[in-house]
């Protein structure tokens, strides 16, 4: 029986409604858990949202209204996005709940029983918008002189009593993990940049906050709350029963994969583990950091008024279209952009025209002129290829370029088989076999029939509704839409059954941008 495969995105701070970010985050982990699925493991996918710490408490200030409020009405979206964008995870993982406070003063009490919390006082700098500590030398000067922290975002020197984590104490462990598990972190890149961070020395971190009181309260002293990190980070275990020595704890844990974004890798790659090994609880397996997405090539910012609300795009777009041009247009683990014209480029001419079309033509042809499905009456070698070409990118390329995390080669080798497909159409011209080789006509016509099927089930974890609204019209079971169960043995008991295939509808309807982005 396949492992379990537990993967989680970072949960996301609801000061806001979701924004692009959010979104592709959300669609690729879909993507990986879709795909873990198809291929027989039983799969655990956790997002949520992150709800304590200074930005809530102040924006609920602004509103006029309690945090728990803000919380609740804004988790609400994050909830909405996911659905809408049908993101197939299995928990949805909120801060304020409160197995999660239990879960987080649970692994207080076990970093404070090693040995690695201490009281002191706190003076430095903060970032309230980062939620994050910085040191002097981190710090970056503003066009008017400010300090900005690494990311550009303000910061202020913060005087305060506070418990420390003796995050000095993991420097030679957290090396010693980069180094004995180079892909505890991806890709290489931010692996690097943290190792040069741990390498250059840890400073003990401040665990906790008293000049505000919306988070988990810290055991046994409770005019402190807990660092929103050391909460946020922990909402991994939650879900599994922590404290509990649960059978689902002991199923899931460790988590195979956090997928997040390249701003927050220090947190899940240095303090994260650090928390765990003073804890005593295992590491998560992988950690991978994800770029940014670019709005024509700029960071989104209220400021610049391009904050995109991906439900907009979807709506506009369609989920599916818009599910596989995100995973299509990036490389994985790099930046990339987008714009409404990209977004109806790619629709068009690789899901429309490519794969679309090759769909419609092909079934709209068979209903039209045959009344039952097509029989194999005797492949030759342009099937075989055909046969070949198509049946490696389903089960072997698409599978090993998705297990890498690497989607954008996925969905390529995926493009490369359809245009296989529309090759060996043009070529084989079946509309004009239909009066001279009959015979031929069927067997070029069932031989694209396998490999359209084929093609779906590749694609089938990008795009989940339609590539199944297809695999239902051309009647291919639930147990067939595996990467290695769509090989052609199903076929001929389906031709030779009472299945008749109706006339289809096309798939991707043609894009048309939108007036105000012409």
């Amino acid at each position: 029986m396949a492992e379990p495969f537990y993967i989680t995105t970072a949960i996301s701070y609801p000061n806001g409604k979701p924004h692009i970010g959010h979104a592709y985050e959300a669609i690729a982990a879909d993507v990986i858990a879709r795909h873990q699925r198809q291929q027989g493991r039983d799969v655990r996918f956790q997002t949520g949202t992150d709800e304590h710490g200074l930005k809530m408490a102040q924006k609920a200030r602004d509103l006029g209204i309690t945090p728990a409020e803000l919380a609740n009405e804004m988790s609400q979206h994050f909830i909405d996005m996911c659905d809408g964008l049908n993101v197939s995870y299995d928990v949805f993982q909120r801060t304020t709940e409160p197995r999660h406070h239990a879960a987080t003063q649970e692994l207080w009490r076990r970093m404070e029983a090693n040995g690695d919390l201490y009281l002191d006082r706190y003076e430095g700098w903060y970032s309230v918008r980062d939620e994050a500590y910085y040191d002097e030398s981190e710090l970056v000067q503003g066009e008017g002189g400010d300090k900005l922290s690494p990311q550009g975002t303000p910061v202020e020197w913060t005087v305060e009593e506070s418990w420390f984590f003796r995050l000095s104490k993991y420097a030679e462990p957290l090396l010693k993990l980069y180094n004995d598990q180079p892909d505890f972190i991806r890709p290489d890149s931010r692996r690097n940049e943290i190792m040069r961070f741990v390498e250059g020395g840890l400073r003990d971190l401040s665990v906790s906050r008293t000049s505000f009181d919306w988070g988990v309260k810290v055991p046994g002293n409770e005019n402190h709350v807990m660092y929103v990190w050391v909460d946020a980070l922990t909402n991994y275990l939650t879900g599994l029963g922590f404290p509990e020595e649960t059978a689902e704890f002991q199923k899931w844990w460790p988590a195979n994969l956090h997928l997040i974004g390249k701003d927050i890798t220090r947190f899940h790659t240095v303090y994260w583990p650090a928390f765990l090994m003073s804890a005593g609880i295992d590491l998560p397996r992988h950690v991978f950091s994800h770029g940014f997405l670019l709005n024509r090539g700029q960071k989104e910012s209220k400021s610049l008024g391009n904050v995109t609300d991906p439900m907009e795009l979807a709506d506009r777009f369609g989920v599916d279209v818009l599910r596989f041009f995100l995973m299509r247009e990036v490389a994985f683990g790099q930046d990339g952009s987008y714009s409404p014209e990209a977004i109806v480029m790619r629709g068009n001419t690789e899901l429309g025209n490519a794969f679309g079309n090759l769909a419609q033509r092909t079934l709209s042809f068979i209903a039209k002129n045959l009344e039952w499905l097509p029989q194999i009456r005797g492949h030759d070698a342009a099937d075989a290829e055909l046969f070949e070409a198509v049946g490696k990118a389903v089960q072997q390329q698409i599978p090993a370029a998705f297990d890498d995390l690497a989607l954008q080669q996925g969905i390529d080798a995926w493009l490369q088989a359809v245009f296989a497909c529309n090759a060996y159409i043009d070529v084989q011209a079946p509309w004009s076999l239909r009066k001279t080789d009959p015979e031929r006509m069927e067997t070029v016509l069932a031989t694209l029939y396998i490999c359209i099927a084929q093609l779906a089930v590749g694609i089938r974890a990008v795009i989940p509704v339609k590539a199944d609204a297809l695999l239902d019209v051309m009647g291919i079971p639930a147990e067939n839409r595996t990467y290695q169960a769509i090989g052609a043995h199903w076929y001929s008991p389906l031709a030779e059954s009472d299945f008749k295939l109706a006339a289809p509808s096309p798939l991707f309807p043609r894009l048309e941008l939108p007036a105000e982005d012409a």
